[in-house]
């Protein structure tokens, strides 16, 4: 049985196992730390006025939004399923990312949401095409109920910028 220390020592170790993380991403210039954002809004999400931007560098590091399959512009995600929508997202992820002077090998983590956990392992086998040999990044694949323009895959990505 599990009791209510037993937890509280999980929650310190992995506070304690945050903490140097933290602490890069404060003051070391390895981070952001102290500098303000730079936003980037590429011009089609500005044409349409979305309430949002494409991506956001904070010192070296650049956070690019979730992207759905749907090509710049378009209200509506690409046929094809999950192969097509996952390449379509990618690609506005690489645009993204071409855009702010870095690479798809520039890339360290992804958040993937994904409408239909069935299709994990199709997203397995496809996943490490859009990376470099040697330069998968880390990632967190989450089960969603439903996606922007009833889409089955959403990618958001930090890419270092050094």
């Amino acid at each position: 049985m599990r009791t209510a220390a037993w937890f509280a020592a999980g929650a310190v170790a992995v506070a304690a196992l945050q903490w140097p993380a933290c602490a890069l991403a404060q003051g070391n210039g390895q981070g952001g730390g102290g500098q303000k954002p730079q936003y980037y809004r590429s011009p089609s999400t500005a044409a349409a006025n979305l309430p949002f931007s494409d991506a956001a560098r904070v010192g070296r590091l650049l956070y690019v939004n979730n992207q759905i399959g749907n090509e710049p512009g378009v209200a509506h995600v690409v046929s094809g399923g999950l192969a097509a929508e996952l390449g379509q997202a990618m690609k506005n992820v690489r645009t993204i990312v071409a855009a702010n002077g870095l690479d798809m090998g520039d890339v360290f983590k992804c958040t993937i949401s994904l409408s239909d956990m069935s299709k994990w392992a199709e997203l397995n086998r496809l996943w490490p095409s859009y990376f470099p040999a040697g330069h998968l990044p880390v990632r967190n694949v989450i089960g969603v109920t439903a996606l922007p323009l009833g889409g089955e895959v959403a990618v958001e990505c930090t890419a270092d910028g050094r």
